[in-house]
């Protein structure tokens, strides 16, 4: 079943919301299509290319539909503490100029306070699923109060580790609510919803304006530190580089900081605050390479990343669309390198996507005829 949809512009839009959406030239096709079947309370489940604008193809109609001074109405459940932090600064950019409030509700940060801010009453809580249910159990989120749920990365919140906390949060839930679900890589689990959420609406964006260049450059295993030593001399470099093992990370932070790289490792066990220094950092450009698996890089918004590469190639093509959905986001271009160490390698770079292959000269990516 398909959404109906409205051709949506800024002129359906709160004119409070003028100035915070003026970076948005024009809404995408996901934020068009969601707007209307979430507007008339539909569940439904958008999956869309990373960089399409999810967060505000499901924000935009949930938060009108909000009602202030009621309290907890609107639940966002996001599977680690950095989308969740994304998520949230985005709600409140959007929520205060209609006087609505916000709380963050994540693992890892002051139970007490977070209880202390829920206990303001505000209209919406964004979440990690642990500390989400801990809440939930202690009756200080209180689930009848909610009349919509969003599950952002879906696919990767009906993984077991996560499931087992947020199917309690949902079977909490009374039986009217809102479900809607997002995510780049969620084309097979609709299925799989339909069970909680009744009537499930599938809106898909498989095309998106963005001009994303791939390719792949082969070199020896044992010269690839090398290779991204000189990639990382390209003028204006700022490369996301991707890694298939946590422990390669630091062996490899090793080696470029010894050649006087500016290349920092970002763990998914470091502190939320230095995390959030070092994305800062990068994004100011003052790390040239930000090292990264893909558990750490889950939920990073970075605006105008030129380059994603490979280092170890993605064992499947939802890391493969994840990773590379950090460039060429909002139809803006972007290069994806792929390191291709041998034939396994190449055989998998090739399932993803044909691409030619290039060498580096001169600080350039050449094609090889």
């Amino acid at each position: 079943m398909q959404a109906s949809n409205l051709t949506l512009t800024k002129n359906d839009l709160p004119d409070v919301w003028q100035a915070p959406l003026a970076a948005v030239a024009d809404f995408t096709d996901v934020q068009k299509k969601s707007f209307d079947a979430i507007s008339q309370g539909q569940n439904i489940l958008a999956t869309s290319p990373t960089g399409t604008g999810k967060t505000l193809a499901y924000l935009l109609p949930s938060l009108l539909k909000i009602e202030k001074k009621r309290g907890q109405q609107l639940l966002i459940l996001a599977p680690n503490s950095e989308l969740a932090g994304q998520i949230f600064e985005v709600v409140k950019t959007l929520s205060e100029p209609l006087g609505l409030s916000a709380n963050l509700i994540i693992s890892g940060a002051s139970i007490k306070r977070q209880i202390e801010r829920i206990k303001k009453a505000p209209e919406i809580l964004v979440a990690t699923p642990g500390r989400a249910l801990e809440l939930v159990k202690d009756k200080k989120i209180k689930m009848t109060s909610i009349n919509t749920i969003i599950l952002d990365e879906v696919d990767n919140l009906l993984e077991d580790s996560q499931w087992r906390f947020v199917k309690p949060i949902i079977t909490r839930t009374p039986k009217n609510y809102q479900f809607i679900a997002s995510s780049a890589t969620a084309h097979d689990v609709f299925s799989s919803m339909q069970d909680f959420a009744p009537d499930l609406v599938e809106i898909n964006v498989e095309k998106t304006g963005s001009s994303v260049d791939h390719f792949m450059i082969k070199v020896e295993n044992r010269k690839k530190i090398d290779l991204l030593r000189q990639i990382a001399h390209i003028p204006g470099m700022r490369g996301l580089v991707f890694f298939n093992r946590l422990e390669d990370l630091g062996n490899a932070e090793e080696k470029l900081t010894y050649q006087n790289i500016a290349a920092v490792s970002i763990a998914s066990d470091i502190s939320g605050r230095f995390r959030k220094t070092i994305i800062e950092k990068f994004k100011n450009g003052d790390i040239t390479l930000l090292l990264a698996t893909d558990i750490a890089a889950r939920g990073l918004d970075i605006d105008d990343l030129d380059y994603v590469i490979n280092f170890d190639i993605p064992v499947n093509l939802e890391s493969y669309t994840h990773r590379t959905g950090r460039t060429g986001r909002m139809g803006k271009s972007g290069t994806i390198v792929n390191i291709v160490g041998n034939s396994f390698d190449e055989k998998n770079v090739k399932k993803y996507q044909k691409q030619p292959e290039k060498m580096l000269k001169a600080g350039e990516f050449i094609s090889i005829k």
